[in-house]
């Protein structure tokens, strides 16, 4: 006999499969809820809780996948892709694109031609780092581990056909400065993200985490309202593409345990015991 928990997930499940081969005409959240026999608010509670975003937001993503496989293996026009994916125009994806992606219909299906980007080598207290702007704000931070070329190498893999300029402007003094100025002044720094809608409340979350201080990932997924999504929390803050401005390296684990960090374990214990000291500094 089907505990009610395995009925919720073959709700959810089935819903999702419902959308998938749906997507095209758009179709409401009465529609969803009533393919799986739940009113539209008890029906949008239980998505949320089981896949970590609404039916309207899960909808957008099946959208704008389908949107981008047509855009680059099609190379259709801007309005033969709305209309292939159930769009009401190129207006419209234009927003979702914008919403979801970060940018245009038009860079994404260039691959970032129409994007221009700066970017520098420069010196921190935990190893060089590539920075990297557009007139927008900060896309992109990492540090370098190997060598500069291979570190370039792997910014053009998130925007292939963009136009680069090795060029340190004011954008990118203004993100360094956090390593000497006043804390305080975060909020000046100004950032060009690509992300899902998810991915960007997860990583806007962790800007509110203080300096010096740390956060679980479960306490992270409750800030969220959201305390069943502390995998889809990891993943969100393993896909951050700004180091330390977005300080996913004061995620540790429920144990006490630092865990693992994309640029290294061992950088990331010097980067919590740096603010640590700052922090206590500044008392």
């Amino acid at each position: 006999m089907e505990t009610q928990n395995e009925i919720d997930y073959n709700r959810i499940a089935e819903a999702i499969e419902f959308l998938r081969l749906n997507h095209k005409r758009q179709p409401t959240l009465d529609e969803a809820a009533a393919h799986v026999h739940l009113s539209p608010f008890h029906f949008q509670r239980m998505f949320k809780d089981w896949a970590g975003v609404t039916p309207k937001q899960f909808l957008q993503y099946l959208s704008i996948e389908h949107a981008k496989s047509i855009l680059k293996d099609k190379q259709a026009s801007l309005f033969d892709t709305a209309f292939e994916t159930g769009l009401s125009g190129t207006g419209r994806l234009h927003d979702l694109f914008i919403k979801i992606e970060g940018m245009t219909p038009g860079e994404y299906k260039n691959g970032g031609e129409q994007l221009t980007i700066n970017y520098s080598f420069a010196e921190s207290p935990f190893g060089t780092l590539l920075v990297a702007s557009t007139d927008k704000g900060i896309c992109y931070m990492a540090f370098v581990d190997t060598d500069n070329d291979t570190a370039f190498a792997e910014l053009q893999k998130h925007f292939p056909n963009a136009t680069y300029h090795q060029f340190l402007d004011t954008i990118q003094q203004n993100a360094m400065f956090i390593f000497t100025q006043d804390w305080s002044k975060l909020s000046d720094i100004k950032l060009h993200l690509k992300g899902t809608p998810f991915q960007l409340k997860v990583w806007e979350t962790l800007l509110k985490v203080p300096m010096g201080g740390l956060v679980t990932y479960g306490s992270l997924a409750g800030s969220l309202q959201n305390p069943n999504a502390s995998r889809a929390v990891g993943s969100a803050v393993g896909d951050n593409p700004v180091a330390f401005l977005i300080p996913c390296h004061r995620v540790i684990k429920s144990t006490g345990e630092t865990g693992q960090y994309h640029w290294g374990s061992q950088r990331k214990n010097a980067m919590i015991g740096w603010e640590a000291s700052k922090a206590f500094a500044a008392v």
